[in-house]
């Protein structure tokens, strides 16, 4: 009857000769770390930015809303000021919508930039850790190949 092989220490042998590179783990992760942490920057730097747009809008409406509490004398007064505040109002948002749209812009543009870098940091990694493995299973072929003979 035919002994069946043992394939145990062939393939303990095969997984010893293909050891995990922990470098590249390592730089990839300090790469993607990186990136996280450029990314939180425009993120809060963006908020930041928007906070600031908004305190200086709610502020400004604050203050035109003092001229339409006051006392008028006459009632076509009042429609005049809630005409000139209305008015106010629609061109403090026209600017405010354009000064959030800035901030947007500058994050999108921002954000590109970061990813495009990144894919290279990414790709320049990915390249060393896969040539890196290639020399070591070239070399573990040719002592494999040399041990059967």
């Amino acid at each position: 009857m035919a002994k069946t092989q043992d394939f145990s220490k062939m393939m303990q042998d095969m997984m010893a000769s293909f050891p995990v590179d922990a470098g590249a783990m390592q730089d990839a992760f300090k790469t993607s770390a990186a990136l996280g942490e450029k990314m939180s920057k425009v993120a809060l730097e963006a908020a930041e930015k928007s906070t600031e747009i908004s305190n200086a809008w709610t502020k400004s409406t604050i203050a035109k809303m003092g001229d339409i509490s006051k006392v008028k004398s006459e009632p076509a007064d009042y429609t005049k000021a809630m005409t000139d505040f209305a008015s106010a109002q629609g061109e403090a948002m026209a600017e405010t919508m354009a000064a959030f749209a800035e901030v947007a812009k500058k994050v999108q543009m921002e954000t590109v930039e970061l990813m495009m870098a990144a894919g290279k940091d990414f790709s320049e990694d990915a390249s060393a850790a896969v040539k890196k493995a290639t020399n070591e299973a070239t070399s573990a072929a040719k002592k494999m190949a040399a041990a059967a003979k």
